[in-house]
Protein backbone atom coordinates (compact mmCIF):
# COMPACT_ATOMS: atom_id res chain seq x y z
CA UNK A 1 0.00 0.00 0.00
CA UNK A 2 1.51 3.48 -1.09
CA UNK A 3 0.45 6.72 -0.32
CA UNK A 4 -1.17 9.34 -2.30
CA UNK A 5 2.08 11.34 -2.49
CA UNK A 6 4.12 7.83 -3.48
CA UNK A 7 1.86 7.14 -6.35
CA UNK A 8 2.08 10.74 -7.41
CA UNK A 9 5.74 10.20 -7.76
CA UNK A 10 5.05 6.60 -9.50
CA UNK A 11 2.88 8.28 -12.05
CA UNK A 12 5.91 10.70 -12.67
CA UNK A 13 8.59 8.40 -12.67
CA UNK A 14 6.60 6.40 -15.26
CA UNK A 15 6.33 9.91 -17.29
CA UNK A 16 10.09 10.83 -17.43
CA UNK A 17 11.16 6.69 -18.01
CA UNK A 18 8.56 7.60 -21.70
CA UNK A 19 6.06 5.55 -21.01
CA UNK A 20 2.98 6.55 -23.00
CA UNK A 21 0.38 6.75 -20.27
CA UNK A 22 -0.87 5.73 -16.79
CA UNK A 23 -2.74 2.92 -16.67
CA UNK A 24 -4.77 2.15 -13.51
CA UNK A 25 -5.72 -1.44 -13.47
CA UNK A 26 -8.60 -2.72 -11.72
CA UNK A 27 -8.56 1.11 -9.78
CA UNK A 28 -12.56 0.92 -8.94
CA UNK A 29 -12.20 0.58 -4.97
CA UNK A 30 -9.41 2.82 -4.88
CA UNK A 31 -11.01 6.00 -6.58
CA UNK A 32 -10.57 8.38 -4.47
CA UNK A 33 -7.32 7.96 -3.61
CA UNK A 34 -6.71 7.88 -7.31
CA UNK A 35 -7.91 11.01 -7.54
CA UNK A 36 -6.07 12.98 -4.65
CA UNK A 37 -2.63 11.40 -6.53
CA UNK A 38 -3.65 12.59 -10.08
CA UNK A 39 -4.05 16.03 -8.60
CA UNK A 40 -0.44 16.22 -6.84
CA UNK A 41 1.29 14.23 -9.95
CA UNK A 42 -0.86 17.36 -12.00
CA UNK A 43 0.58 19.83 -10.10
CA UNK A 44 3.83 18.42 -10.28
CA UNK A 45 3.77 18.33 -14.33
CA UNK A 46 2.18 15.25 -15.19
CA UNK A 47 0.71 15.54 -18.86
CA UNK A 48 0.14 11.62 -19.64
CA UNK A 49 -3.17 9.88 -20.85
CA UNK A 50 -4.44 8.59 -17.74
CA UNK A 51 -5.95 4.75 -18.84
CA UNK A 52 -8.98 3.53 -16.49
CA UNK A 53 -8.94 -0.09 -16.84
CA UNK A 54 -11.46 -2.44 -15.30
CA UNK A 55 -13.49 -5.03 -15.28
CA UNK A 56 -16.57 -2.82 -16.28
CA UNK A 57 -18.45 -3.84 -13.00
CA UNK A 58 -18.45 0.34 -12.09
CA UNK A 59 -20.78 2.25 -10.96
CA UNK A 60 -22.18 5.32 -12.68
CA UNK A 61 -21.94 7.48 -9.53
CA UNK A 62 -17.97 6.54 -9.16
CA UNK A 63 -17.50 7.03 -13.00
CA UNK A 64 -18.76 10.51 -13.35
CA UNK A 65 -16.10 11.49 -10.33
CA UNK A 66 -13.85 10.75 -13.49
CA UNK A 67 -15.28 12.71 -16.04
CA UNK A 68 -12.32 14.76 -17.60
CA UNK A 69 -9.72 13.09 -15.54
CA UNK A 70 -9.80 9.59 -17.60
CA UNK A 71 -8.69 9.64 -21.06
CA UNK A 72 -8.86 6.43 -21.81
CA UNK A 73 -11.65 3.97 -20.93
CA UNK A 74 -11.00 0.25 -21.06
CA UNK A 75 -13.27 -2.21 -19.66
CA UNK A 76 -13.86 -5.50 -20.08
CA UNK A 77 -18.01 -6.85 -20.70
CA UNK A 78 -17.87 -10.34 -19.41
CA UNK A 79 -21.30 -11.79 -19.74
CA UNK A 80 -24.48 -10.58 -21.04
CA UNK A 81 -26.27 -13.23 -18.84
CA UNK A 82 -27.23 -12.27 -15.39
CA UNK A 83 -27.42 -15.68 -14.01
CA UNK A 84 -24.53 -16.82 -15.77
CA UNK A 85 -22.49 -13.84 -14.21
CA UNK A 86 -23.54 -14.38 -10.78
CA UNK A 87 -22.56 -18.20 -11.50
CA UNK A 88 -19.11 -17.70 -12.70
CA UNK A 89 -18.36 -14.65 -11.07
CA UNK A 90 -20.20 -14.39 -8.26
CA UNK A 91 -21.64 -10.54 -9.04
CA UNK A 92 -25.35 -9.69 -9.06
CA UNK A 93 -26.99 -7.63 -12.19
CA UNK A 94 -23.50 -7.54 -14.23
CA UNK A 95 -25.19 -6.85 -17.49
CA UNK A 96 -27.07 -4.28 -15.89
CA UNK A 97 -24.26 -2.22 -14.20
CA UNK A 98 -21.69 -3.05 -16.48
CA UNK A 99 -23.93 -1.59 -19.57
CA UNK A 100 -24.55 1.83 -18.09
CA UNK A 101 -20.74 1.90 -16.73
CA UNK A 102 -19.81 1.46 -20.90
CA UNK A 103 -22.43 3.83 -21.60
CA UNK A 104 -21.13 6.56 -18.99
CA UNK A 105 -17.58 5.95 -20.37
CA UNK A 106 -18.31 6.63 -23.91
CA UNK A 107 -20.44 10.00 -23.01
CA UNK A 108 -17.71 11.31 -21.62
CA UNK A 109 -14.17 10.44 -23.95
CA UNK A 110 -16.08 9.11 -27.01
CA UNK A 111 -14.65 6.70 -29.59
CA UNK A 112 -11.14 5.69 -29.19
CA UNK A 113 -8.78 8.24 -30.80
CA UNK A 114 -4.96 6.74 -31.83
CA UNK A 115 -1.85 8.76 -33.30
CA UNK A 116 -0.01 8.13 -36.58
CA UNK A 117 2.25 5.83 -34.42
CA UNK A 118 -0.77 3.99 -33.27
CA UNK A 119 -0.94 4.79 -30.06
CA UNK A 120 -4.32 5.20 -28.20
CA UNK A 121 -4.89 9.26 -26.72
CA UNK A 122 -8.68 9.18 -25.96
CA UNK A 123 -11.53 6.93 -26.33
CA UNK A 124 -13.39 3.60 -25.11
CA UNK A 125 -11.62 0.44 -25.88
CA UNK A 126 -13.95 -2.80 -24.88
CA UNK A 127 -12.59 -5.86 -24.02
CA UNK A 128 -14.53 -9.34 -24.54
CA UNK A 129 -13.35 -12.93 -23.70
CA UNK A 130 -14.58 -15.33 -25.96
CA UNK A 131 -15.78 -18.24 -23.58
CA UNK A 132 -16.96 -21.63 -24.64
CA UNK A 133 -20.07 -22.77 -25.31
CA UNK A 134 -21.39 -18.97 -25.39
CA UNK A 135 -20.96 -18.56 -22.07
CA UNK A 136 -20.15 -14.99 -22.26
CA UNK A 137 -23.01 -14.19 -24.69
CA UNK A 138 -21.54 -12.20 -27.46
CA UNK A 139 -24.34 -11.82 -29.68
CA UNK A 140 -26.13 -9.57 -27.18
CA UNK A 141 -22.80 -7.57 -25.98
CA UNK A 142 -21.89 -7.21 -29.60
CA UNK A 143 -25.37 -5.57 -30.64
CA UNK A 144 -25.12 -3.88 -27.41
CA UNK A 145 -22.35 -1.67 -28.38
CA UNK A 146 -23.93 -1.37 -31.98
CA UNK A 147 -26.92 -0.02 -31.13
CA UNK A 148 -27.06 1.40 -27.90
CA UNK A 149 -22.84 2.53 -27.93
CA UNK A 150 -21.48 3.62 -31.53
CA UNK A 151 -20.41 1.15 -34.57
CA UNK A 152 -17.58 2.96 -33.81
CA UNK A 153 -16.00 1.37 -30.35
CA UNK A 154 -12.90 -0.48 -30.97
CA UNK A 155 -13.17 -4.06 -29.82
CA UNK A 156 -10.63 -6.54 -28.64
CA UNK A 157 -11.64 -10.03 -28.97
CA UNK A 158 -10.27 -11.92 -27.21
CA UNK A 159 -9.36 -15.95 -27.35
CA UNK A 160 -7.33 -16.96 -24.79
CA UNK A 161 -9.33 -18.53 -22.04
CA UNK A 162 -8.04 -21.43 -20.98
CA UNK A 163 -9.30 -23.67 -17.74
CA UNK A 164 -7.41 -23.55 -14.45
CA UNK A 165 -8.35 -25.22 -11.27
CA UNK A 166 -12.08 -25.30 -10.09
CA UNK A 167 -12.89 -24.47 -14.13
CA UNK A 168 -12.55 -28.41 -15.10
CA UNK A 169 -15.03 -29.23 -12.69
CA UNK A 170 -18.03 -27.23 -14.66
CA UNK A 171 -18.39 -29.23 -17.94
CA UNK A 172 -19.24 -26.14 -19.78
CA UNK A 173 -15.87 -24.13 -18.73
CA UNK A 174 -13.45 -27.44 -18.99
CA UNK A 175 -11.88 -26.26 -22.35
CA UNK A 176 -10.41 -23.86 -24.48
CA UNK A 177 -12.43 -22.18 -27.04
CA UNK A 178 -12.57 -23.72 -30.27
CA UNK A 179 -11.66 -21.80 -33.66
CA UNK A 180 -15.24 -21.82 -35.11
CA UNK A 181 -16.34 -20.42 -31.72
CA UNK A 182 -13.79 -17.60 -32.05
CA UNK A 183 -14.73 -16.95 -35.73
CA UNK A 184 -18.22 -17.25 -34.66
CA UNK A 185 -18.08 -14.05 -32.35
CA UNK A 186 -15.70 -12.12 -34.72
CA UNK A 187 -18.56 -12.87 -37.55
CA UNK A 188 -21.19 -11.53 -34.88
CA UNK A 189 -18.88 -8.42 -34.50
CA UNK A 190 -19.16 -7.57 -38.08
CA UNK A 191 -22.49 -8.65 -38.41
CA UNK A 192 -23.36 -6.12 -36.68
CA UNK A 193 -21.13 -3.29 -38.29
CA UNK A 194 -18.30 -3.08 -35.62
CA UNK A 195 -15.73 -2.42 -37.91
CA UNK A 196 -12.39 -1.48 -35.32
CA UNK A 197 -11.57 -4.90 -34.57
CA UNK A 198 -8.20 -5.43 -32.86
CA UNK A 199 -7.30 -8.11 -35.69
CA UNK A 200 -3.92 -8.41 -33.84
CA UNK A 201 -5.04 -9.60 -30.68
CA UNK A 202 -7.43 -11.48 -32.38
CA UNK A 203 -4.07 -13.24 -34.14
CA UNK A 204 -1.71 -13.97 -31.26
CA UNK A 205 -3.92 -15.84 -28.47
CA UNK A 206 -5.27 -18.28 -31.85
CA UNK A 207 -1.66 -18.64 -32.49
CA UNK A 208 -0.83 -19.54 -28.77
CA UNK A 209 -4.15 -21.91 -28.68
CA UNK A 210 -3.92 -23.67 -31.90
CA UNK A 211 -0.30 -23.77 -32.90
Amino acid sequence: MVDNEELARMMLSLQSSGCHNVNLVSPTHVVPYILEALEIAASKGLYLPIVYNSGGYDSVETLKLLDGVVDIYMPDMKYSDEKTAERFSGVKNYPEVNRAAVKEMHRQVGDLRIDEQGVAQRGLLVRHLVLPNGLAGTEAVVRFLAQEVSTNTYLNVMAQYHPCYQAFDIPQLARPVSREEFNETVDLARQQGLHRLDKQQIASPLKLIFG
